[in-house]
C-alpha cells in the first residue's frame, strides 16, 4: 500500500485529533493512529476506548489498505519537516511504514489495523444542530466547574439539557455550580444527557474559530459530534445528575450590584494574604460599602479592602473560597455583575447584569464558614 499526502496537511490533521490518545493506555494499539485508505481518501481515526476522534483528507493512492501507525514518532516527525509532498509505503506483511520526503527516509514499526478497536456509531438516537461558536462558549462557561472526584462519576461531566426550545449546559462539583442556557436553540423533544469533561475539552480545542455547524447525535450510550471533516464519538456517563434545580435558592432578598473588575482585582489582592488551605475571603456588607478581608492566623497576614457599591438587604458577612469566586468573576463577560444572598450559610448567585442576546448564566456558590475571631 503506498500513498502521497502534503506534510503540513497531514499533520494538521494528526495535530486535531491526537489529543484524545493517552501515553500509558489499557491496550497498547491505542498509542497509534488507525490510517485507513478507501477511494484516494485517507481516515484517520485516533481512541482512548471511551473517545474515538476521526478525522480524513483527500491523498493520492492507487490501492486500498489499513495500517495503525504509531502516533508519537509520526507527529514528530511531520513536525519537524517542511512542508512538502511525502509518499507513506506500508507493507502489509511486516507492517513496516517508510515515509519517504525530498532528502530523507524514516522507517517506522506500525501494528495490525484489525486490533484496532471498532468505533461505535450511534443510530436511530435524536439529533440536534448548534453553531460551533455556541458550542464552544458553552464548553467555556462550564467546564471550570465540572468535579474531578471519581467517587461521583456524574458530576465528572457536563450535563447537557434538551428542551423544546431551548438547551441548557450545566456543570457543578459541589462547591459551585454553572447553569448556561441558550433559548436560541432547541430541539421539539425533552432529553438529557452527560457527557464526559474529557470529550468536551477536547472538542473545545478542535471546533474552529469561524461559524460552523455542529451536528449532535446521542442514544442511550454514546453521543456523536461532526463538523466540517471531524467527527467525534464519546460515550456518555450512565449516571443520574444531581437536581441542580433544587440548590438553586429562590428567595434572595439580599442584592449587590459591583463593577466586575473592582471585585475581581479586590478579591485577587487579598486572596494573597488568606490561609493557603482554605482560601477563606469574607465579604461584608453594610449600606453602600463592601468590604473585602481575609487573614491567615498561623502567619499573621490579613488584608482589608473597602469597595463602592449599590446593595439593597440586610447588614451581612459572608465567607468564600477566594480561588472559586475568582475563576467565576474570570468568566464572566459584563461590566457589572449582580450577587444575590440570602444568609451566611445558604448559596449565593452570582449573574452578569448584561446577557449575551438569547443567553441566561446562573453562577452558583456555596459560602465557607467564618471563624468570628476579629
Amino acid at each position: 500500500m503506498k500513498f502521497i499526502v502534503s506534510s503540513s496537511a497531514l499533520l494538521k490533521q494528526l495535530s486535531s485529533i491526537n489529543g484524545v490518545v493517552t501515553n500509558n493506555p489499557v491496550v497498547p494499539i491505542l498509542e497509534n493512529f488507525l490510517f485507513e485508505i478507501n477511494n484516494s481518501t485517507l481516515t484517520i481515526t485516533a481512541s482512548d476506548l471511551e473517545t474515538s476522534m476521526i478525522t480524513e483528507l483527500p491523498v493520492e493512492a492507487k490501492e486500498n489498505g489499513r495500517i495503525a501507525a504509531p502516533a508519537r514518532i509520526l507527529l514528530e516527525t511531520l513536525k519537524n519537516l517542511p512542508d512538502q509532498p511525502v509518499t507513506f509505503t506500508i507493507d502489509e506483511e511486516t507492517y513496516t511504514i517508510e515515509i519517504s520526503s525530498a532528502n530523507g527516509r524514516y522507517k517506522l514499526s506500525g501494528e495490525n489495523a484489525t486490533d484496532f478497536p471498532r468505533v461505535p456509531s450511534v443510530q436511530g438516537g435524536n439529533a440536534i444542530e448548534i453553531p460551533s461558536n455556541v458550542l464552544a462558549r458553552a464548553i467555556n462557561k462550564t467546564i471550570f466547574a465540572v468535579s474531578t472526584d471519581e467517587l461521583r462519576p456524574a458530576m465528572t461531566g457536563i450535563f447537557v439539557q434538551l428542551h423544546a426550545e431551548s438547551v441548557t449546559f450545566v456543570a457543578t462539583d459541589g462547591h459551585r455550580l454553572l447553569r448556561y442556557r441558550r433559548s436560541d436553540i432547541g430541539t421539539g423533544q425533552e432529553a438529557s444527557i452527560i457527557v464526559p469533561r474529557k470529550a468536551f475539552t477536547l472538542l473545545k480545542s478542535t471546533l474552529p474559530s469561524e461559524a460552523t455547524v455542529v451536528r449532535m447525535e446521542f442514544n442511550q450510550s454514546n453521543a456523536f459530534f461532526s463538523f466540517d471533516n471531524i467527527r467525534m464519538i464519546c460515550r456518555l456517563i450512565d449516571e443520574r445528575y444531581p437536581d441542580y434545580e433544587n440548590v438553586i435558592p429562590v428567595q434572595n432578598p439580599n442584592k449587590l450590584v459591583i463593577e466586575r473588575s473592582d471585585l475581581q482585582s479586590s478579591v485577587k489582592r487579598i486572596s494573597i494574604y488568606s490561609n493557603k488551605t482554605t482560601h477563606q475571603i469574607r465579604l461584608k456588607l453594610s449600606g453602600s460599602e463592601l468590604q473585602v478581608s481575609a487573614e491567615d492566623l498561623d502567619f499573621s497576614n490579613e488584608a482589608n479592602e473597602r469597595l463602592s457599591c449599590q446593595y439593597e438587604g440586610e447588614d451581612m458577612e459572608i465567607g468564600f473560597n477566594a480561588k472559586f469566586l475568582m475563576e467565576m468573576l474570570n468568566n464572566i463577560d459584563s461590566n457589572e455583575i449582580t450577587f444575590e444572598l440570602s444568609t451566611p450559610n445558604r448559596a449565593g448567585l452570582l449573574m452578569p447584569i448584561v446577557n449575551e442576546e438569547a443567553e441566561d448564566v446562573l453562577m452558583l456558590v456555596m459560602p465557607v464558614m467564618l471563624n468570628n475571631y476579629v
